[in-house]
């Protein structure tokens, strides 16, 4: 069976999407939504940098795209600092009567616990209006810590702690206003960014505890979070621009599910811009990677080593996301309608990926 795809947004996730869903073949790319009008009548092909014309130009027309009536939307627009408008986004999408794969808002991967029904039900009743689907997933939140995480747990005798980690250089992540103005780097030390305002680290990461919790049938009594920042020892130039010295230029944060007074369900981040910041902290394995640790018996420790064709591991985590999402197309378009979880879907491989 062939699924008919529109891609929504033809950014840094957008466009190797796009490469992704050329690369299936039970999938047909019929569509593709911008919001830059510079890119209205591009090619796909070129949008996605593929060297190559794959015959659908992009439009800013969203009505026109739903009437194609495609199976599933692939939504990557960026959500984080336009929450009410991606929601407005997808409620409109899914009341159609189409499926979505999406990349944000992130809390809807896992909202029980996250966010109000408030903001969880009309996207609910959006989906049961429209008899449609939606899953909201990627490397992380996603894959890296819900599916890679739990599946290790079941070689376990005895669980004391799940620790999932991402240990990444940003330096190559060419994302301005995600690296200054949301995560605060380049910034002032004693002015905390959107993203380290009280409670925003759960709202973005709270649904990877709340549903390893879920995967592994425990009732969590809080969820905490802290940080902490290092300043730039110098003044460096990085793909997004500069970083002056004494700016902000390494975070780590952590995101801790609780139960009985100790950590059971942990989501650690570790992001530098050099790779000589924090040197006592969590070191990657290989340029950057995702990391497992299960304390128990026995004690595990897996690394998901990531490095593009290019050689940048960034780019391995951008392809990631997308690739999590246009790989379970057929799973989402064949589920039941509502808002799906990691837990709901069948196993999700690179089936008929294999270079013949």
């Amino acid at each position: 069976m062939t699924y008919r795809v529109v891609q929504w947004s033809t950014g840094n996730v957008g466009r190797h999407a796009i490469a992704g869903i050329a690369a299936r073949p039970d999938l047909d790319l019929v569509g593709v939504w911008v919001s830059d009008p510079a890119k209205v009548g591009r090619d796909a092909g070129e949008l996605a940098g593929l060297g190559r014309s794959l015959g659908v130009a992009a439009s800013g027309d969203a009505d026109a795209l739903l009437a194609l009536r495609p199976d599933c939307v692939v939504y990557t627009a960026m959500a984080d600092d336009r929450i009410p408008e991606a929601l407005g986004d997808l409620r409109r999408i899914l009341r159609g009567g189409v499926n979505v794969v999406s990349s944000s808002p992130v809390f809807l991967q896992f909202p029980d616990g996250v966010v109000p029904d408030e903001v969880s039900g009309p996207v609910r009743t959006a989906a049961a209006e429209g008899g449609a689907s939606l899953w909201v997933n990627g490397v992380d939140p996603g894959f890296a810590n819900d599916w890679l995480p739990l599946v290790l747990t079941g070689v376990c005798e005895r669980i004391d702690e799940v620790r999932c980690l991402e240990i990444l250089d940003y330096s190559t992540y060419d994302n301005a206003k995600v690296l200054f103005e949301i995560m605060g780097f380049g910034g002032p030390l004693d002015e905390p960014p959107m993203l380290l305002q009280p409670g925003v680290l759960t709202l973005a990461w709270g649904s990877v505890v709340r549903q390893l919790a879920a995967g592994l049938d425990v009732e969590l009594d809080e969820v905490r979070e802290r940080h902490e920042r290092l300043p730039a020892p110098e003044t460096f130039t990085i793909a997004s621009g500069t970083i002056e010295k004494g700016t902000a230029a390494a975070l780590r944060f952590e995101v801790a599910g609780m139960r009985g007074g100790r950590p059971v369900c942990v989501l650690e981040h570790v992001t530098r811009l050099r790779p000589d910041l924090g040197p006592d902290w969590p070191r990657p394995a290989g340029q950057g990677c995702y990391r497992v640790e299960v304390t128990g018996e026995p004690n595990y420790t897996l690394d998901l080593r990531l490095l593009g064709s290019d050689g940048d591991h960034n780019t391995a985590g951008l392809k990631a996301t997308a690739m999590r999402l246009v790989n379970a197309i057929p799973a989402v378009v064949q589920a039941p309608p509502g808002l799906l979880t990691g837990l709901d879907l069948p196993l999700v491989t690179g089936r008929g990926l294999v270079r013949p």
